[in-house]
């Protein structure tokens, strides 16, 4: 792999825009994109263009530049990844807004080149080929969205506590803060993707004073700090803007070595607006996919009116060796806080189960779902607040674990619960669920026989953390569309059967199970006329107040 420090020049000798027909295009000079999927744009050595002075003037009279400028062919089948590179590397260094050709197609192949974007940017109309069958570094992204911005280590804090109000530190302004304890282990996964864990992690934004966003609470006690920094935010939004991408499937084997062939957002207070992306070539085989919209140690991200597209679900042998179905992102959010999906759907059909649910998401705070037609919403590692909005989600639901309020409503959920909290993650949830309006339509429409809220604790696994269910579940204006239900139906449930052995008092838990307090119901009804019940296990659940109104 080549290092992200060592530069090449791109030289183009296309003819430039109109106008410039017959001088050479400028130069640009740029290192080879190393980005793993994790890492900060901040950490790379940014690609640097070089233009003459009478052009540069040119462009900046001009107020914006295209990649056209930079000898773009955009015919669909030469490959304008360079020019890319050089147009964002030009605009970056003097401040202008980047405009694509609507009439163009720009042939994206399967070279290390990333194109950095920290101006304004406006695909338009423009289509995009990104072509993934013969790729030099899976990791390196296409388009990184990356901040100026450094960040730097906080000395003095040894540790923090959850829910802690202000830290000890005087910050140039508002920063976003990340915070990590190698000695702890959290979401030590049971199950076929079973795994040792990873380390504890929070992400929290602090400003100039030191004062936590209590929106975005720190979520653990850290008696031990190994590492702690800050990143200031860029508080003046950055907008990206239309763009008709295509993907072209890689045909690698099927196992888990992610392509981030992607858009990849490390920068806060971004706003993608109108873009789609499309999906081509999925054959008998392919490695899974991290998200085309990457979202990733940063902030305040909104994505509106934009398409996307669920890959096709490929398998492998997991980690317990058998097999076992790789997720595949069009959407991924890790660290992040504050990111709202507005108005946003997919190409395809959100209950065709061939295709994996469209989000994943890690360590995030204060996720949304508005207007959304999407066939999943998943919070893997956690989420804290989340909400769900005047959205209708397919055959995979809603799945998460986390802390918070979970809020739904004004949806329509077609998976097989209302709410699955991931039982490989202990089908926890710290907080409470709020439930407003909303209609069930269980496995969408197949026979079965529905809960609620599903998930499944045995007691027998340590994931790193007590486990709790939610401690107040309040579900007002639910219609269950449960006509289709199998022979000796006995009506829908609040609670799957979360621990078939547990059915009395012999059975210990090495690691008891905090379970609901209260659950209160307000108007729920079912096409079955059938009434809603606890639970098939009603000892696990004996001691929650059903409070039906």
């Amino acid at each position: 792999m080549k290092s992200g420090l060592l530069g090449c020049c791109f030289l183009f000798g296309a003819a430039a825009a109109a106008g410039q027909a017959n001088s050479p295009a400028p130069k640009a000079v740029a290192p080879a994109a190393n980005q793993e999927q994790g890492a900060r744009s901040n950490d790379q050595e940014q690609p640097q263009a070089e233009v003459s002075p009478k052009e540069a003037r040119a462009f900046t009279r001009r107020g914006w530049v295209g990649y056209r400028d930079f000898g773009a062919r955009g015919d669909g089948t030469t490959d304008d990844s360079e020019a890319i590179v050089a147009a964002h590397a030009f605009a970056n260094q003097h401040g202008l807004p980047v405009k694509a050709d609507n009439r163009a197609t720009y042939y994206i192949g399967g070279r290390e080149r990333t194109a950095v974007i920290r101006t304004n940017t406006d695909f338009g109309t423009a289509a995009f080929i990104i072509d993934d069958t013969e790729v030099q570094n899976r990791n390196a992204p296409v388009f990184l969205v990356g901040s100026g911005r450094q960040p730097f280590p906080l000395k003095g804090i040894s540790s923090l506590r959850r829910n802690q109000e202000k830290i000890d530190a005087s910050l140039p302004g508002p920063c976003l803060i990340t915070v990590t304890d190698t000695s702890v282990k959290r979401y030590i996964r049971a199950g076929l993707n079973q795994n040792n864990g990873a380390a504890q992690t929070d992400i929290f934004l602090a400003d100039r004073a030191g004062a936590v966003d209590r929106n975005a609470p720190i979520i653990w006690d850290f008696d031990r700090i190994t590492e702690i920094t800050a990143l200031p935010v860029d508080e003046q939004p950055l907008t990206i803007t239309g763009g008709r991408f295509t993907t072209i499937a890689n045909r690698a084997e099927s196992k888990y070595t992610y392509y981030s062939r992607n858009i990849a957002i490390r920068r806060s207070n971004v706003v993608v607006n109108g873009l789609e992306h499309r999906i081509t070539g999925e054959g008998d085989q392919g490695a899974p996919y991290g998200g085309f919209l990457n979202i990733q140690d940063c902030a305040n991200v909104t994505v509106r009116n934009t398409l996307l597209t669920g890959h096709k679900t490929y398998s492998t042998i997991g980690a317990a060796g058998k097999p076992v179905s790789m997720g595949s992102y069009d959407i991924s959010a890790n660290r992040a806080l504050n990111v709202s999906f507005i108005n946003c759907r997919q190409t395809n059909d959100i209950d065709d189960r061939t295709y994996w649910g469209i989000m994943g998401s890690n360590y995030c705070k204060n996720m949304v779902y508005d207007s959304c037609v999407f066939s999943r919403f998943d919070a893997h590692m956690g989420v804290a607040n989340a909400t769900i909005r005047n959205s209708t989600l397919g055959h995979m639901g809603i799945n998460a674990i986390g802390s918070g309020t979970l809020t739904v409503e004004h949806s329509t959920i077609r998976g097989t619960h209302l709410v699955n909290l991931r039982s490989d993650y202990g089908s926890t949830w710290q907080g409470a669920f709020v439930i407003r309006n909303c209609v069930f339509v269980p496995a969408g429409g197949r026979p079965v026989s529905p809960s609620l809220i599903g998930g499944a604790y045995s007691g027998q696994h340590n994931f790193g953390y007590t486990c709790y269910m939610p401690e107040r579940i309040v579900i007002e204006n639910l219609r269950i569309e449960d006509a289709q239900h199998p022979e000796q139906y006995r009506g829908p449930a609040v609670f799957a059967n979360f621990n078939p052995e547990m059915t009395d008092e012999s059975y210990q838990q090495k690691f008891p199970y905090v379970v609901t307090k209260e659950v209160v119901l307000r108007n729920v009804t079912s096409a079955s006329g059938m009434t809603l019940r606890v639970s098939d296990n009603t000892y696990l659940f004996r001691n929650v107040k059903l409070n039906i109104q």
